[in-house]
């Protein structure tokens, strides 16, 4: 098939309960769901004020955050920045990266090249509560 639909809210499921945090996060991966075979795309519903519990960093992927409703901030390494509304912030594989949203929410699409294939986990390192202030 030339392409493939899908719904990235009624028809992805919500996996944000597996990461033992706010019960409001919302987290969607669709790589597989639109048979993605050389890039890798999410979406993620942080709740107002809220902080992801956990800061990755990926050895092969790159990854591109757009920020589609609401705002926050982002930290890169050592780097803290603001994001508001249709900002896109490229991240190099090696940099840590978190997030946390602002008062209004932060929803974030999230696309990632190469796709990594059926064992995504071996590329990345998570580390619950790595951004500490």
């Amino acid at each position: 098939m030339a392409f493939t639909r899908k719904n990235l809210k009624g028809d992805l499921e919500d996996l944000g309960s597996n990461f033992d945090g706010s019960p409001d996060l919302e987290f969607r991966l669709a790589t597989k769901a639109l048979e993605l075979s050389e890039s890798g795309l999410g979406y993620q519903r942080i709740p107002p004020g809220y902080r992801f519990p956990y800061g990755h960093v990926h050895e092969r992927q790159e990854e591109v955050y757009v920020v589609v409703a609401g705002g926050g901030r982002m930290k890169l390494d050592d780097e803290t920045v603001e994001l508001t509304q249709w900002d896109a912030v490229r991240v190099a594989p090696g940099t840590w990266r978190g997030y946390e949203a602002g008062p209004e929410g932060l929803e974030l699409l999230v696309i990632g090249a190469p796709n990594l294939g059926e064992n995504p986990r071996d590329d990345v390192e998570g580390r619950r509560d790595w951004w500490d202030d």
